[in-house]
């Protein structure tokens, strides 16, 4: 049996089958029969390595969360640390920012999927676990920009949310060609200075 072959090999290819699937058809194509031709095996050889249909889509978005974590340089657990100040906190939080939106735009199905919790839900695939300490780095950058001052003061966590809930909107309006519409342009740039500047205050200058 060669590596490829073994049950972690096997498992390997239908992850990669269906992250190649994703990039070509979209999340609508991620059957269990399309992935195993994808990854030619028979159509039965994914239940012999993920339980359900939604532990294999669960690895998929895990594979997709890797990779936003490496396009934003958030992989490891101090990928936020290491910041002096709120000026290069607001610096790295403005390209992380471009980075997500660049990722949505680049990998729009991968995108998808990794949100989709009504299609991943109960997948055991511990998905938390690669997912939040991507918005937990993101909340320690905004906690520079506003560290906290009392609880009267931002909370950064509540501040986090609403910026990802923002960036996320934009994301997902964009692409369904509806952010022009609204914003009178299609360049996204204005209304992205605009969002960071509403839920971190101006740019130091």
């Amino acid at each position: 049996m060669t590596a490829q072959d073994s049950p972690t090999g096997l498992r390997d290819r239908l992850v990669a089958a269906g992250v190649e699937l994703l990039a070509l058809e979209g999340v609508h194509a991620l059957t269990l029969r399309e992935i195993a031709r994808q990854a030619g095996v028979s159509h039965g050889a994914p239940r012999r390595y993920f339980a359900t249909h939604a532990e294999l889509l669960a690895a998929i978005a895990r594979h997709g969360f890797g990779e936003l974590a490496d396009v934003l340089g958030l992989r490891g657990p101090d990928a936020a640390t290491g910041v002096h100040g709120p000026a290069e906190a607001r610096t790295r939080l403005d390209r992380l920012a471009r980075d997500y939106l660049a990722f949505a735009a680049d990998r729009p199905g991968m995108f998808e999927l990794m949100f989709r919790h009504d299609v991943l839900e109960g997948s055991g695939a511990g998905l938390r676990d690669t997912s939040l300490p991507l918005f937990d780095a993101l909340t320690r950058l905004v906690a520079e920009v506003h560290p906290p001052t009392g609880p009267d003061g931002p909370d950064p966590t509540a501040v986090a949310a609403a910026l990802w809930a923002n960036l996320h909107g934009l994301a997902q309006l964009r692409a369904w060609g509806s952010l022009g519409l609204a914003a009178g342009t299609d360049a996204l740039g204005p209304v992205l200075r605009a969002a960071l500047d509403a839920h971190l205050g101006p740019e130091p200058r």
